[in-house]
């Protein structure tokens, strides 16, 4: 039975009494340097400008951003220091750059990408280059000047698709990091709350329960129905709450992005084996499973037939549904499991 289905079309109706709740959590970097000192009490801002209009970046996997802050006049001594906000054990910040306005510093993971826009002496701004998947999430421009200390906040989302994700061995096997280690293994990273609802709004509807970023555990219904919630809910995100991490199982959603490379398909009757060599001898590999999905999304690759995939899967994406490809009305990515690796039923999906 098919349960989850990802589509890109628009719902002519929305719920608005879907119990949802908003909320970015994020933990996943570990290169935290100051005690965090809580947010600023300041309620106007006398140095720094409120951003009107970008208060949210949006960008794709790859692409260089700027996250705007602006000063409208200098204090004779400060510092700006962007940090990337973000829960981490005993108060610590996740520090990206500081300068004092002459000089710079960078720090952690983004050190090598990023740096200050300097477009004039009141600009702040900061770039970060070729953007990876865990960059997604919200930044804060802090001007340190005494006792008037005051800050901003910009929100970066990577534009992407969630999809949900099932272990080989079945249904609900992923502890925590497992799901963290399943996403990352197929060019994806674990989902936020945020992304999910987004994908909801897109056309997701799964009815099985999936690992967050935030250690939620939750579920998408667009059509509701017994199995999934009761007849009598509305559609909106199902929420199981936080689960122990180590302890409980489940399947997980991922999140990918737009890619460098491109998926093609290789139209022979191939077991596993096969296929892998198959995709070798053109100089690509399997593709991974949100390799197929971002051609989908990104690149509307649609093929009525299916594929080897890296992790064993056979799946094939569909933009424009029609009756011999799944018989399901929206788009989507359609999977047939995990087959015996032994058949020589499936052609291959390559990623070049």
């Amino acid at each position: 039975m098919l349960l989850c289905q990802v589509a890109v079309t628009g719902l002519s109706t929305m719920w608005p009494a879907a119990a949802v709740v908003l909320f970015l959590t994020c933990f996943t970097w570990t290169s935290a340097i100051l005690h965090h000192r809580g947010p600023t009490a300041h309620t106007t801002l006398r140095y720094l400008l409120e951003p009107p209009v970008y208060a949210e970046v949006t960008a794709r996997r790859g692409a260089n951003v700027t996250l705007p802050c602006l000063l409208r006049s200098r204090p004779p001594h400060y510092k700006v220091r962007w940090t990337k906000v973000e829960l981490l054990p005993h108060g610590l910040q996740n520090v990206v750059l500081v300068t004092n306005g002459h000089a710079q510093k960078v720090y952690g993971p983004l050190a090598h990408r990023a740096s200050l826009r300097r477009a004039h002496i009141l600009d702040a701004s900061l770039r970060i280059a070729n953007l990876e998947l865990q960059d997604n999430g919200r930044y804060r421009c802090e001007l340190i000047n005494g006792l008037e200390d005051e800050s901003v906040v910009i929100t970066l989302s990577i534009e992407g698709v969630v999809f949900p994700y099932q272990s080989s061995s079945g249904r609900y096997k992923f502890t925590y990091l497992q799901a963290k280690e399943a996403c990352e293994a197929q060019d994806a990273t674990l989902a936020t709350f945020h992304q999910l609802y987004r994908a909801w709004t897109e056309g997701l509807d799964c009815c099985n329960a999936g690992w967050l970023k935030d250690g939620t555990v939750r579920y998408p219904i667009l059509h509701t129905r017994g199995p999934c919630g009761g007849d009598h809910l509305l559609p909106g995100i199902r929420s199981y709450g936080p689960k122990h991490k180590s302890e409980d199982h489940f399947d997980t959603f991922c999140f990918t992005s737009a890619m460098a490379g491109h998926v093609f398909f290789v139209d022979e009757q191939l077991n596993f084996m096969e296929a892998d060599r198959a995709c070798k001898d053109q100089g690509a590999q399997l593709a991974r499973v949100g390799q197929l999905y971002s051609a989908w999304y990104f690149q509307y690759l649609d093929r009525c037939d299916g594929g080897w995939l890296h992790d064993g899967s056979v799946r094939f994406p569909i933009t424009t549904p029609r009756e011999h490809c799944g018989g399901l009305p929206d788009p989507g990515v359609r999977s047939f499991g995990y087959p015996d690796k032994t058949q020589r039923t499936y052609g291959a999906y390559c990623y070049r």
